[in-house]
This record gives C-alpha cells, sequence and structure tokens, in this order.
C-alpha cells in the first residue's frame, strides 16, 4: 500500500502558503466580497488561496487533478486533489476565527475517488489537524510537534455530545423532529459549525455530529482525518465516505443512534 507520506508533506507546504495569503487579508477593513449565484458569500482571500495551492499544484503534481470550491474541476486521472480555500467564509468575512483551509488528496478506487491525505488548517485559532490512509490523525504545529488523536469511548447517548451547525437545513429537509428528538437523548449539544466539529470528534472532544448540505470539498479533508482517529464518516444514508451530499461523523459507538434519529426511524 502506497505511504501517501510525501503527499501529506507537500499538503503541509499548500497550506503553509494558504494560511500566509488568508491570515494577511482576516479582518481587513478593505476585505472585497461578493455574493456567488447560490447567495453565499465568497472574498478575495477565498480566491487568492486556491489560486495560489492550485499554483503549486500544477507545478509540483502535474498530472494530478484539482477540484476546488471556486475554480471548479481541472484535469483527469486516478489522483484528484480538492480544496476548500476557507471553510468558513462567512465567519471569515465577519471576523470570527473558526475557519480552515481544507486540502485532501483522493485516489480512485473501489467505490470511486476516496480521502487519502487531509489536511485542515485554522491559522486564526493557531491549530492544524492532519491525517495519511493508514497512518492515523494527528494535531499540532508541524509534522515535527504533533501529537496523535482519538476518538471518545463514549458508548452512551446520555454521555454524549452533538454538535452541529445549524438549525434551518434539518427543518428544509423535513428532519427537524428527528434531529431535536436527538438532542433532548444527549448530555451536551452545541452548534461550532463548518469543520471544527468533526476536528473535535477526531480529537475525542466531541462524540458525534452531523450536517444535512454539504458539498465535496466541505467534506473530504475532514473524512479522512475522523477516520483515521478511529472514527466513522458516513452521509446521512449511512454510505461511507464524503459523498452523500451531507455528513454525520462520530466516535462508532453512536453512529447508529446518530443515523436513526436524523433519518426519523427512533
Amino acid at each position: 500500500m502506497p505511504d501517501y507520506l510525501d503527499d501529506l508533506r507537500f499538503a503541509h507546504v499548500l497550506a503553509d502558503a494558504a494560511d500566509a495569503t488568508t491570515m494577511d487579508r482576516f479582518k481587513a477593513l478593505d476585505l472585497k466580497v461578493e455574493t456567488k449565484p447560490d447567495m453565499t458569500p465568497v472574498s478575495e482571500a477565498d480566491k487568492a488561496a486556491e489560486e495560489l495551492i492550485r499554483g503549486h499544484l500544477q507545478r509540483a503534481r502535474p498530472r494530478d487533478a484539482i477540484l476546488g470550491e471556486e475554480y471548479g474541476i481541472e484535469g483527469t486521472g486516478p489522483r484528484r486533489w480538492v480544496v476548500d480555500p476557507i471553510d468558513g467564509t462567512k465567519n471569515y468575512v465577519r471576523g470570527v476565527p473558526v475557519w480552515a483551509t481544507l486540502i485532501s488528496l483522493m485516489e480512485a478506487g473501489e467505490g470511486g475517488y476516496q480521502p487519502v491525505v487531509g489536511v485542515v488548517s485554522a491559522p486564526a485559532l493557531g491549530r492544524r489537524w492532519w491525517a495519511a490512509k493508514g497512518h492515523g490523525a494527528y494535531t499540532g504545529r508541524s509534522l515535527s510537534s504533533a501529537t496523535r488523536i482519538h476518538v471518545s469511548r463514549v458508548g452512551r447517548l446520555a454521555d454524549a455530545s452533538f454538535a452541529y451547525s445549524s438549525l434551518s437545513g434539518w427543518e428544509e429537509q423535513g428532519r427537524l423532529d428527528g434531529f431535536l428528538d436527538l438532542t433532548r437523548q444527549v448530555w451536551r449539544t452545541r452548534a461550532y459549525g463548518d469543520f471544527w466539529p468533526y476536528m473535535m470528534v477526531a480529537e475525542g472532544a466531541v462524540d458525534f455530529c452531523a450536517e444535512p448540505e454539504l458539498s465535496l470539498w466541505d467534506m473530504a479533508a475532514n473524512a479522512i482525518v475522523v477516520t483515521e482517529a478511529g472514527g466513522t464518516f458516513t452521509g446521512l444514508d449511512g454510505r461511507p465516505g464524503p459523498h452523500s451530499g451531507n455528513a454525520a461523523a462520530s466516535n462508532g459507538l453512536l453512529h447508529d443512534d446518530l443515523l436513526g434519529y436524523l433519518n426519523g426511524r427512533y
């Protein structure tokens, strides 16, 4: 099996470059923000970070394809880099420090492309998480200064901490009743939002999280970090990986309960 460590080191280089770009414009009074056709915001920093990452990839990995939130798909082949230059743009443009650059390498295999490397870099929080297939998940400031992370061993809903992003998406999908029922069964709920709940699941600080509507670039890096930390990452349909347009992540012990409530089976 390939070890992917060279790709992981390169992903850290990409994240370093993106961090410098995004932090340079964070809280800038003259930051330019536009509204995309789907009515979500995009800042000049989103575009600049993705352009920078694409440039590095085109020079260093010219045979790999690239899929990014802002500029779409480029190239073909069995290896595909998936990039969200700023996950949490609404936080970014308001000066909230909970946002991150998500970088994943996906490789073609059974069941389609699957993430084999992931880096989640949140420079305004001073945090970074990463994983490579078969090598575990880590957090730290660099590859040489890192701590391995693992999901929790909480096995009862009554003891569990549940993280989510918002209520509106669950209501739009007709899943709000199941969602609220789940919140009544757990020990604690918090709406941290975006990438952060997944990283806290990987660290064992939160026991499960879910979001009703997502794109591949929102999930690919998170998925490999959660699974390499010993957790489970699926769609709400139970399909493993980041391909269902939504996500459920857990320590594994509580995954059936999570999906059961969110699909109205309980």
